[in-house]
């Protein structure tokens, strides 16, 4: 959406995205984790379903990030592990069909940043915290201005009541307990 107001501005000899509303492009963004199988092999998933917006307010500090995530819609590229994903044992998406989360504070300096927010799991809230970058910015070729981030952290994902798991006979556990987040965000300006 071109404006007559200038999509960047200069903070500290940095451009970064104008103030205002940023509605992340789903089809454009990928909301990933990756875990543990038999504590040695990386296995990676996403969420195909997200609607997010990002307010980037006057400081960077007054931002804010919400979002809502379509539980059903994992995908871990093996449909048996999704559909155990989806079941009673992980996020019960027949009770609990979204993920919620909105920031509480943010940090910034440059082009990197902190990002702290309430993550609803399965009516579970719990505080996360994630390292985000501003990547860049683009104009579309119709015209509309997208800003760009990816953002990182780690969880438990027990504190969420995601316990299921088994013992391994030769000790361990089957699914890693610290889940990491990935998060590449591609947002087009609203307002």
């Amino acid at each position: 959406m071109s404006s007559d107001i200038a999509p960047t501005r200069t903070i500290g000899g940095v451009d970064l995205p104008a103030a205002g509303t940023w509605k992340v492009d789903a089809g454009h963004t990928e909301v990933g984790f990756v875990g543990r199988h038999f504590m040695l092999t990386k296995v990676r998933g996403r969420f195909t379903g997200v609607d997010a917006a990002v307010e980037i307010g006057e400081r960077p500090e007054d931002s804010r990030v919400t979002a809502v995530i379509d539980m059903a819609s994992v995908d871990s590229g093996d449909g048996t592990r999704d559909d155990h994903l989806r079941s009673a044992d992980f996020f019960d998406v027949a009770k609990y069909p979204r993920a919620t989360f909105a920031s509480t504070s943010v940090t910034w300096d440059g082009t990197s940043g902190t990002l702290v927010g309430d993550l609803t799991i399965k009516d579970v809230t719990r505080s996360v915290t994630l390292a985000v970058d501003y990547l860049g910015y683009a104009r579309d070729p119709w015209d509309n201005d997208r800003a760009v981030f990816s953002a990182h952290g780690k969880i438990n994902r027990e504190d969420w009541g995601l316990t299921w798991n088994m013992a391994l006979e030769a000790g361990g556990i089957l699914v890693s307990k610290e889940i990491e987040l990935t998060l590449d965000l591609e947002t087009i300006r609203q307002s």
